[in-house]
């Protein structure tokens, strides 16, 4: 997507909410962020090194998890950091045994009732204590996990790399059901995403791109729906996909240049427009918010598709600063603060979609920002 367009209505926003904590990827089961209270990032109050880059690139896929003043994150090595607002250990735990030194490891977490469930790219599925870090159990599932990690009714869903869909005990990581669905040769750099209704549908999507509505009780496919056809395979071994976002009764997500509103119930396309976000599409009212990784901010119509505006935020960097991606942003309070991968914040107003401000904060950066307590 390469196209700017002027922005010619008023964008009416909701009301930013509180966030206290960040107990999940994308916050919750629905990938829903909305706008989220920040009063400002004017200031760096911690930023210290943790951990160690045993590989020359980073590939960290998973945001850092913050719950009752615990910030809790991993590194290349595997391993998981508990540390205070402060930047202090707590503790930090590493399960992986020697013949796993030389792997990348790529953990998700997910924090509930005090225990911290984390899965892997080797296929290991553990639990840990918030409060010590001591291991509760722990289970080889025998395949790389490359889904984010959800919790529903005590149990705990995850996407292998086979594009089966695993549902296992909390209580020991058990086996309950699966269900596999059709695999493919097509590569997928980020993560396959999960999402879970109120009323306990998880939608997930494979690697051939076809997105799944199935019962969390008995692993039943309520429906299913293949978002780009074989020409597209045959063309391509390397696709995209952003994080399915549940609204209502409604689901949004981006798949390889697309992005698309599918109903919930019936799996019904709604829309489908011709740009895609390289994170969670961010619902407010009538408004989708995105950003590509090539750096366009894109306001859609909610319910018609309709692009409403389009501005390339890059283009506030010198001109060799330019060529990067952008790798996550999050609405803050009115304000988008996206994250590109040599390490710059950009801020842009999202009622006028205008870049009010940039700095640089690290590098690279690989994760989608979050908000704690803003």
């Amino acid at each position: 997507y390469s196209k700017e367009i002027a922005l010619n209505q008023n964008i009416i926003l909701s009301e930013a909410k509180k966030n206290t904590e960040w107990k999940m990827s994308n916050l919750n089961n629905q990938n829903f962020l909305g706008n989220i209270y920040l009063s400002s990032v004017d200031n760096v109050f911690l930023k210290k090194k943790r951990g160690k880059n045993k590989f020359s690139q980073s590939k960290i896929l998973a945001s850092p998890l913050i719950y009752k003043n615990n910030i809790i994150y991993s590194d290349q090595k595997g391993t998981i950091f508990n540390i205070n607002l402060d930047g202090k250990i707590n503790w930090k735990k590493n399960i992986y045994k020697k013949i796993y030194n030389k792997i990348y490891k790529n953990l998700n977490f997910i924090v509930n009732k005090n225990i911290i469930y984390i899965s892997d790219n080797i296929g290991f599925v553990y639990a840990i204590s918030l409060d010590s870090g001591a291991l509760i159990w722990i289970k080889n599932h025998g395949v790389p996990l490359r889904s984010n990690i959800k919790i529903f009714n005590n149990k705990i869903f995850l996407v292998n790399q086979d594009n089966r869909f695993l549902c296992l005990n909390i209580k020991d990581g058990s086996l309950l059901w699966n269900f596999r669905s059709i695999s493919s040769f097509i590569k997928f750099q980020n993560l396959l995403s999960l999402a879970i209704s109120d009323q306990g549908n998880v939608v997930g999507i494979n690697s051939s791109g076809e997105i799944f509505n199935i019962d969390s009780n008995n692993g039943r496919i309520i429906w299913s729906k293949k978002l780009f056809g074989a020409r597209y395979e045959i063309t391509t071994n390397f696709i995209k996909f952003s994080e399915i976002v549940i609204d209502n009764e409604n689901i949004v997500l981006s798949v390889g240049s697309s992005t698309f509103s599918i109903n919930l119930k019936n799996g019904f396309t709604n829309w489908q427009q011709q740009v895609s976000s390289i994170a969670a599409p961010i619902l407010v009212n009538k408004n989708i918010f995105l950003i590509t990784d090539n750096g366009y901010f894109v306001v859609i119509n909610k319910d018609s598709g309709k692009i409403i505006s389009s501005t390339n935020i890059l283009k506030i960097l010198k001109k060799r600063r330019q060529k990067t991606k952008i790798s996550g942003f999050i609405m803050g309070s009115e304000k988008f603060y996206a994250v590109t991968l040599n390490g710059y914040l950009i801020v842009s107003s999202a009622i006028t979609g205008k870049v009010e401000y940039f700095k640089k904060v690290g590098d690279p950066i690989t994760t989608s920002p979050i908000i704690h307590n803003g």
